[in-house]
Formats: C-alpha cells, structure tokens, sequence
C-alpha cells in the first residue's frame, strides 16, 4: 500500500482509537434558567445562512476523509447520511488526489453520492490557487475549507516545515477563487490574533477548531518512530476558549464552532458562545463506523432536541441563542482573566 494512502487510513483509525477521551471544554458553560420561555417548540427556526450558503439545521459532516480505498468508502457513508439528512458535509484534504490521481475517485463519490447537497472541498494552506481551483472543480465544491495545522505538521513525521507562505496562500485562493472559502484550525484553535489577520486578508467564515475533539498532535506522535513530542499534544486553545477569544474582536466574519462537540447541548452553548455554525468530526466518524441508518436516526432526533432545548432558552433562531444568559467558569474563566476577557457580559444578555 503507498505510504500516503496508510497515513489517511492511519488518520480515521486512530481518530477511532482516541475517540472522546478528555474533558469538554464546555462543561465550563452553564446556561441561566428563566422559567418562562414565552414562545413555543413550533415557532424554533433551525437553519443558519453563511456567506450564501443555505443550512437547514445550525451543525454539519465536517472534514475527515478521502485518500485510500477504505477512507473513500467511509467518504460515501458520510455522504449518504449527509444526503438523508441534508446536512452539508466538507471531505478531508483532497492533496492526496492531487499527488495520485487514483485517489480522486476517493473524494467525488462524496458529490456523486450526495450530487445536490452542500459539498467542501479540504486543502491546506500550503497550496496555492491553482490547487484551490482544482479540487473545487474536482468536486463542484459549494465552499473551499483550508485547513491550517502547523502543529501537526510538526509532529507528523513526513509533515511540512516551511509556514512562511501560508498567509500569502489564503489571500491569493480569497481573491482568485468564486466559492466561500473558509479558514479552518484542525483542533488547535485559534487566538483573537489570528481572527485578526484572518478578517485584515478577506476571510468571511473561520472555523476555531480547538481542543476537545480529534488531536492531530496525539495522532501523529502515535505514529512516530523516532524521539515523541509529548508536549505538543497539549498545545493550543479549547474550543470554547477559541470562541470567547473571536467574540472579542470579529467584526464581519462569521464562525464555526468545531472541536470536542458530539451532542445537541454542546451545539446549543457553541452557538451562545457566538458561533453560526458547528461542525462535527470524530463524532460523526464514530457513529458512522458502527451504523449508518442509526447515525440518520440519530440525526433527526438531535434536530428535535436543538429546538426543545432553544425552547427552553426562549430562542426562536441560531441568532437569538447570542442573546443568552452563560456563566462561564473553571479552565475557560482562568483563561479569560489571564487574557483580559471579561465574562461578566456573558451572565446578563437576555
């Protein structure tokens, strides 16, 4: 088997093996309860517009596959549940096509399964806008996802060590590409430093990804042969701490919570935390290697759940959910007294 096709299979089977270990950063988020909802399940309105792209429900597949044979046949689970769902759903980076064309087939089953859903295209920001265009016609992607993951380069044995152009990279795919793009962390999160410069080169979507869910870091250093780099797999912001850091300087963009979220509550408080949208990874891989019309099932319900639970938080739309009382405490308070955040804002919005 060539060695890249048995990284990305490396990938889904270790994402498996670390799949939900750890604390939730979002244990550190409680809601107020006021007893009086004033409104009715019915009136909830569940879907989200990002950018011109219509979502039906305020969550979605996000990136993980595609490379191998095997990894392609998960890519087509994932997208049949995305068809039956009508979630959106992004592939994982499709540079494993573009080194060997044998693999293409691998990521368009995701289009060919799903052909009228919302579709992301994945590339990292070490390819430029030639690539970016490819893969987006390769899969008449609806959005472009770039993942930015330096810490897992690092770590990865094989991995990049040149960062240097990646910034030049996002603002040449922003200004030469005609879909959404969409700056994505892979689990690392993302600093208000980093909304900033995101914003100042024309990003309109970010995704925070921070820690909490699959840990890239871990995963390569699992599969290092050499001297490990333990203390990387520590490194970065949780996802809530992620949000708490954008909330404070976004201006225009609109983000995307993704990182450690697996259940409708977590979506809820992501979304009250000032996200429009969250994404789902290692959660979705999980349940779709073990059933596929369970993982549909799943899905319907967890739409009834979003809105019962809106409901009780008197929000009628995504939107409303900002409006929220959250007391904010433990790791996710330290971490905002060191960084000058106040949260004191967050205990009275409604």
């Amino acid at each position: 088997m060539p060695k890249q096709n048995n990284r990305k299979n490396e990938h889904v089977s270790l994402s498996e093996k670390f799949y939900d270990q750890g604390k939730s950063s979002f244990e550190d988020i409680r809601f107020v309860h006021h007893s009086f909802p004033q409104m009715d399940v019915r009136d909830v309105d569940l879907s989200v517009q990002l950018n011109g792209l219509n979502f039906a429900v305020p969550f979605f597949i996000n990136a993980m596959s595609g490379g191998s044979r095997w990894t392609g046949k998960v890519n087509e689970k994932l997208a049949i549940i995305a068809r039956e769902t009508g979630l959106a759903i992004a592939t994982g980076s499709v540079s494993a096509a573009l080194k060997d064309p044998e693999q293409v087939s691998t990521f368009k089953i995701v289009r060919e399964t799903n052909p009228n859903g919302l579709v992301f295209a994945n590339l990292g920001a070490g390819h430029g806008i030639e690539n970016a265009k490819k893969v987006v016609d390769m899969l008449k992607a609806d959005a472009l996802q770039i993942h930015i993951n330096a810490p897992q380069e690092i770590v990865m044995p094989e991995g990049d060590r040149a960062f240097s152009d990646w910034v030049d990279n996002l603002q040449s795919i922003v200004d030469g590409i005609d879909v959404p793009v969409i700056a994505k962390e892979v689990g690392f999160g993302m600093s208000r430093e980093t909304v900033q410069l995101l914003e100042a080169i024309g990003i309109q979507i970010m995704d925070i990804s921070g820690k909490g869910g699959t840990n890239f870091a871990q995963i390569e250093n699992y599969r290092r042969t050499d001297q490990k780099l333990d203390d990387l797999e520590s490194w970065g912001q949780t996802t809530v701490e992620s949000l708490l850091e954008a909330k404070e300087v976004v201006q225009q963009a609109q983000i995307i919570a993704s990182g450690g979220i697996r259940r409708p509550f977590e979506i809820i408080k992501a979304l009250s935390l000032g996200a429009s949208l969250t994404g789902l990874s290692s959660q979705f891989m999980h349940m779709t290697l073990e059933d596929v019309d369970q993982t549909i099932k799943t899905v319907h319900a967890w739409k009834s759940e979003l809105a019962s639970t809106m409901t009780l938080l008197g929000a009628k739309s995504v939107s409303e959910l900002q409006k929220t009382d959250l007391i904010i405490s433990g790791q996710s308070s330290d971490w905002c007294t060191a960084r000058n955040i106040s949260i004191q804002k967050y205990a009275s919005r409604s």
